[in-house]
């Protein structure tokens, strides 16, 4: 019997592109042709006025830390096997707000300047390097 993952996406047609694209290390949204908002997570109309005339957009991949939580317990599989863990929600560069996980990051700080990264195809966030500012 296989043991079932909780940190896997399960994508569907609509969402194989954001997948696809996170896979190959790069962070989509959706942006709005009606209104220019972006938008995160993917939808298929645009939640600010909802147009249907949205599109991906490859994002910047800088983001500010808003807030964040350390787990230090989680049953569901694998994530117990990486307890401590830090779950964070992060301002994207372009507007909207992202569910996400802080990674190398000794005392994460509100505000603090962030740059995508990605662990098995999933983004993730950490600390942004000084040389790419």
């Amino acid at each position: 019997m296989t043991t079932a993952r909780h940190d896997l996406p399960e994508p569907d047609a609509f969402t194989r592109p954001y997948w696809d694209a996170a896979a190959q290390g790069r962070l989509l949204l959706r942006r709005c042709a009606a209104c220019a908002r972006a938008h995160h997570y993917p939808r298929e109309f645009c939640p600010h006025c909802w147009s249907e005339d949205v599109t991906w957009e490859r994002a910047s991949g800088r983001a500010t830390l808003y807030t964040w939580s350390t787990v230090h317990r989680n049953d569901l599989p694998p994530f117990g096997s990486r307890t401590p863990y830090v779950a964070a929600v992060v301002d994207l560069a372009e507007g909207p707000r992202m569910m996400t996980e802080l990674v190398d990051c000794g005392e994460p700080l509100a505000g603090m300047e962030l740059e995508v990264a990605f662990r098995d195809g999933n983004p993730v966030f950490r600390p942004a390097s000084r040389a790419r500012s």
